[in-house]
């Protein structure tokens, strides 16, 4: 199933810079996680590419795909890909929300019910 979304129009500027604020949230939330003692997620950020590793050693890995300005998300239920639709991030094919998402795979694979909040515009 595909959902019909109609993206954003956004110039190469706009999309590095909402990307990176994703990514950014996203590292920021882990290492409050690590510092408050809720889980130990080690997390490695290498240009748009963030990966998660869990100490299960399993891992989540998000990537930056400027010349589609998509988001993508790997986990062990499957792989995703998101538009930035109206100032939200959307699955191309059921048009779930990124951090929706993201809270659920992180949640799955640590076995904690952990919470990612995009960041505010």
């Amino acid at each position: 199933m595909s959902v019909d979304l109609v993206p954003t129009p956004l110039s190469d500027a706009q999309f590095h810079a909402l990307a990176g604020a994703v990514l950014s949230t996203v590292e920021a939330t882990v290492d409050q996680w690590l510092q408050d003692d809720v889980v130990d997620i080690d997390s490695h950020r290498t240009g748009g590419l963030l990966e998660l590793s869990f100490p299960n050693g399993s891992k989540l890995v998000l990537n930056t795909q400027p010349p589609l300005h998509e988001l993508w998300l790997a986990a062990r239920s499957g792989g995703f890909h998101y538009k930035h639709v109206n100032g939200r991030w959307l699955d191309t094919r059921e048009g779930r929300e990124f951090f929706d998402a993201l809270s659920a795979c992180a949640s799955e694979q640590s076995g904690l019910a952990l919470r990612f909040v995009a960041p505010s515009t």
